[in-house]
């Protein structure tokens, strides 16, 4: 599952209030749940600083994301007013993942190693555009990132108690590879 920037205070970001709907208050919901219509399935919705409680009604689909009414809200303005707005569960309430499943959340920030010893850098996004699961990894000085596969060939091992991943990627995706175009 997505989670936005990841873990806030024992919270995961399951989604994120992304635009308006209309002119009575509806808001688009860009989930970051494997079902996206789950971003409500976990309990209360939070905001980042977790003092603010969303009551989330999904009523719908538009431009690709989660239509919904949030209670409270009855027009444009205040809609709008909550546009960017995180949206976090608890932890607790989410499902077990499987060995070898993970939460995106669980994945940010975790030192990246090459299998032969490299130090890489640190995950800073996972990506999904529908062909699979992408970590975004901070190169050097952090201000060049490379894109790399999240399977079991380009990344063979994921420690999280280590905080750290392993990688293989396939010849070409770093620079400085011998494929390197």
């Amino acid at each position: 599952m997505p989670a936005g920037d990841g873990v806030q205070n024992d919270r995961v970001c399951v989604g994120a209030i992304a635009g308006v709907h209309g002119v009575k208050g509806l808001v688009r919901i860009k989930a970051f749940t494997e079902i996206d219509s789950d971003v409500v399935a976990y309990g209360p919705l939070r905001d980042r600083a977790g003092s603010r409680v969303f009551e989330l009604e999904v009523i719908g689909r538009a431009k690709g994301m989660l239509l919904g009414r949030l209670q409270g809200v009855t027009d444009r303005d205040a809609a709008a007013r909550l546009k960017g707005t995180e949206l976090y569960v608890d932890r607790a309430a989410l499902p077990q993942v499987d060995e070898d499943e993970f939460y995106h959340a669980d994945l940010l920030n975790l030192t990246v190693v090459h299998r032969d010893g490299r130090l890489l850098g640190q995950v800073i996004a996972v990506h999904n555009h529908g062909a699979g699961d992408l970590i975004e990894v901070t190169l050097g000085d952090e201000r060049d990132s490379v894109l790399l596969p999240f399977n079991k060939q380009a990344v063979p091992e994921v420690d999280l108690a280590a905080g750290r991943l392993t990688v293989d990627p396939p010849l070409g995706l770093l620079p400085g590879d011998p494929e390197d175009l």
